[in-house]
Order: C-alpha cells, then structure tokens, then sequence
C-alpha cells in the first residue's frame, strides 16, 4: 500500500471517474496492454498495466492535486502519458518505440501478474436491498446451509424490528419480505460469475472497457 489507505468515493464521483477511464482506453490499447488496474490513496492515484502475456506489471504512481477528485487526477496522468506517446511516435515514427517511452516510466515490478488480473468471483444473484434488511453479506451465501443461515438472521433481526420488541409494524413488514424473498432464491440458488476486484477498477483488453470495484465479500474461486 502506498501512503494512506485506498479511498473510496461517492456515486457521482464514480460514475464520473468511470466515463474518463472509458474515455482514455486509447492509452491502454497504444501500449498493447492485456489487464490494467486503477486506485487511489489520498495521496496517490496508481494506474498498474500487464503488456501482452508478460508477468512484469509497469506502476505508474501520480501525486494527487489538491481540490481535485480523482477522475480529474487520473485525466491529468493519462493526458501526460498519451502526450509522451505521441511525442515519441512523432521523433521515432515507430508505435512500439513510442509504447517503450512510456512505459519507461512507470516502475517495473516483476512477477507482478497476479495483483492486477482478478480471479473469478461468484456473485449470488439477490437483491442488496434484501441482504441489508437481514443484515447478511454475500459471502455468507456462497456456503452451505442457506436456508438456516436465513433462518438465524431473520430470527436475530425480527427481535429488534417486531413491534413488541420496541420496533415498527411497517419495518417488520419488509423484515419479513426480505426473509421470503432470499428463503424463496435459497430454493433453487443462482449466481453470476464475473472478474473484478473489492478494491480498485480492473481494465480487460478484450472488452476495452473498465469494472468497476465488485461489492465487498464475495467468494473467490
């Protein structure tokens, strides 16, 4: 981890971070890359690239601004690397002359392939709003005994929510069709299976295009 721990931030501030990422592929298909990884810290933003079937990963590290969120900080690195390329490709006239300018400046760390290429995670297909109701993470239904898992949670939580118990009717009442909602998934189990990580934005060169961080507590394969 470099300076302060990862950040995260709100749904405007991702969804505007998201459209500059898809925005400057470009920088990622000039360097030929296979996988790319983005964060940030509060002081750092770091862009991590795997080229081609290599092991190494090339880091590139930009200090933050102050007063700027990160999708302006990422703007401003991915605008000063696409500068450098274009600068190199005009003196060279050669593509990959003008990739290895880049790319040499970024830090080279070897062995590195893992940190930047996700597993599979396996993402149980219910709703969040119901897992939040029981107050049960996604984790715990990639295990066995769902239905008692659901069982134990609703029992827990109607004896804070039922009205007799100082709780509302109307909170109890979504209690409850939350509890029968993943009882009735619990039946017949479905989950989808995607790349991704908890922590930072994953890039794949064969869909050119970014994912954002997966949901927290996800079972990994």
């Amino acid at each position: 981890m470099i300076g302060r721990r990862r950040k995260y931030c709100s749904v405007d501030c991702r969804q505007r971070l998201r459209r500059r990422l898809d925005q400057r592929t470009g920088l990622l298909v000039a360097l030929n890359a296979r996988y790319a990884s983005f964060y940030f810290t509060q002081r750092v933003v770091v862009l991590d690239v795997v080229i081609g079937e290599e092991t190494a990963v090339h880091s590139f590290m930009y200090p933050r601004s102050a007063g700027l969120v990160p999708a302006e900080d990422f703007s401003r690195m991915a605008d000063s690397l696409g500068r450098l390329w274009w600068d190199a490709r005009r003196r060279t006239r050669r593509r990959y002359l003008a990739s290895r300018s880049v790319l040499a400046e970024a830090v080279r760390k070897r062995n590195g392939r893992s940190a930047v290429v996700p597993l599979m995670v396996c993402q149980a297909s219910v709703r969040q709003g119901a897992l939040t109701c029981l107050n049960i993470d996604r984790e715990s239904l990639a295990g066995p005994d769902l239905e008692g898992r659901i069982k134990r949670a609703f029992r827990h939580r109607a004896m804070q929510c039922h009205p007799d118990t100082g709780g509302d009717g109307e909170g109890f009442r979504r209690l409850r069709r939350a509890y029968e909602e993943l009882l009735e998934w619990a039946e017949a189990p479905s989950f989808i299976l995607r790349r991704g990580f908890a922590d930072k934005w994953f890039y794949d060169a064969r869909r050119n295009a970014w994912v954002q961080p997966l949901p927290g507590g996800q079972a990994k394969f």
